[in-house]
């Protein structure tokens, strides 16, 4: 299975043609149009300057967090601060351990190759990398049996940035050889409405203060999601036949794809309302919880859930999935008694 971002016959692509194509018309491409993570910026700035002054490549990086948060443009201003050119690919393109092979013994000098979905990397290709982050060398069998021998290719130094949605899924050993770990955090709706402003912008959108908020604040924390829902609010108010996105406007266009004033969609409710009417509240496991809403475990997991526990409306325990007073309140459900009882800490899993 290929990433969809790269396209099942690209294993490889490079900063220049990413660029070009509309999907990363968006992107920033220096820290200082990068909205957000000011921690993270900030202490990456002083790692890429000390490696800078002293003449050498950037430590390995890992980024890890929710999807969308920016994972990939920041390993692309990266690319552009330390002035290197960037070898993208996924942990699900590398399929065979001579692929990452061939994609290392082809880096030039202080190259940065991203691997999307670290995570998914098979075994088999993960060991190929120990060697090459440490040592700066290929390490390959050739021959089987008594006269199997090993062979060692140096590799020019590069810098290794991987990005997960999942870190605890990484092995030990992997992720003990990333030199410097950035968790990227969920976005304030006033962060995302600094993003709606300047990709309106970019995109040549009209929209008032008050309408990118409206849509900022509808986002669910996510860059990639408030970009997308200023394209169609647009859509929505051009067949209005307005210029300019207003509140109106775009609560109106909310409204009509099922986007309520929280940002939830009509999943986020169907799960909700399943874990409510079906399972008492919770708590209920996540493959039956999956399998009742007819949604895939890893999407619930990875999409739905994390916005869900940082709005308070859910909980993950030992014994399942636990709903909590607060979205039965959104949801317009009596909670009943006990609902709204603190979970303990040892609850949690």
């Amino acid at each position: 299975m290929y990433n969809e971002d790269y396209g099942e016959d690209r294993l490889l692509t490079s900063t220049r043609s990413e660029y070009d194509i509309e999907e990363n018309i968006l992107r920033p491409k220096t820290m200082d149009e990068y909205v957000g993570q000011d921690k993270v910026k900030e202490n990456l700035s002083v790692y890429m300057a000390a490696a800078k002054a002293r003449g050498d490549s950037l430590d390995h990086v890992l980024l890890y967090g929710p999807p969308g948060l920016g994972k990939t443009t920041l390993a692309h201003i990266i690319a552009n601060t330390m002035g290197t050119q960037i070898k993208m690919t996924s942990g699900p393109a590398i399929e065979r351990s001579g692929d990452l092979a061939a994609i290392l013994t082809n880096l030039n000098e202080g190259d940065i190759l991203f691997i999307d979905e670290i995570h998914r990397l098979n075994r088999a290709v993960e060991e190929i990398l120990y060697s090459a982050m440490e040592d700066y060398a290929l390490d390959i069998i050739v021959g089987k049996g008594p006269s199997a021998r090993n062979i060692r290719f140096s590799l020019k130094r590069f810098t290794l940035i991987g990005a997960t949605t999942r870190a605890g899924m990484l092995s030990s050993p992997l992720r003990d050889r990333f030199g410097i770990l950035c968790r990227l955090e969920m976005y304030t709706p006033v962060e995302l409405q600094k993003i709606v402003t300047r990709s309106a912008k970019t995109l040549g959108i009209s929209v008032d203060e008050k309408g990118s908020f409206e849509i900022a604040r509808r986002s669910r924390g996510t860059p990639r999601i408030a970009n997308r829902l200023l394209k169609r609010v647009r859509d929505f108010s051009a067949v209005a036949g307005s210029n300019t996105v207003t509140e109106a406007h775009a609560a109106h266009a909310l409204s009509k794809m099922e986007i309520d004033e929280l940002g939830l969609d009509e999943t986020d409710r169907n799960l909700l309302r399943a874990l409510i009417e079906k399972f008492g509240g919770g708590p209920a496991g996540l493959e039956t919880l999956a399998a009742t809403i007819n949604e895939d475990v890893n999407t619930i997991e990875d999409v739905y859930e994390p916005y869900l526990m940082q709005l308070g409306f859910l909980a993950r325990t030992p014994r399942g999935r636990v709903c909590l007073k607060s979205a039965y309140e959104h949801m317009g459900i009596k909670p009943p008694e006990g609902a709204g009882k603190q979970i303990s800490v040892f609850d949690h899993d």
